[in-house]
């Protein structure tokens, strides 16, 4: 019995760290999610300035051209 029993805790223990693996796997997983939607945000609104930028020095040039006429 007491083998029975030392096999027993022994697969509570292993059961015990392959549990907090997984949470922290799981864990770092969903903050990789996260931070990798913030990633996706952020580069669309610099895409949106990006465009707002072209089309000012769009402007800007043309501006200039008309003026050096």
């Amino acid at each position: 019995m007491a083998a029975k029993n030392k096999l027993k805790d022994a697969a509570v223990r292993i059961g015990g760290a392959m549990g907090k693996a997984d949470g922290a796997a799981h864990k770092a997983v969903r903050e990789a999610a996260e931070a990798a939607d913030i990633a996706k945000e952020e580069l669309a609104e610099l895409s949106k300035q990006v465009k707002q930028l072209k089309k000012q020095l769009k402007k800007s040039t043309k501006r200039l051209k008309s003026a050096f006429k």
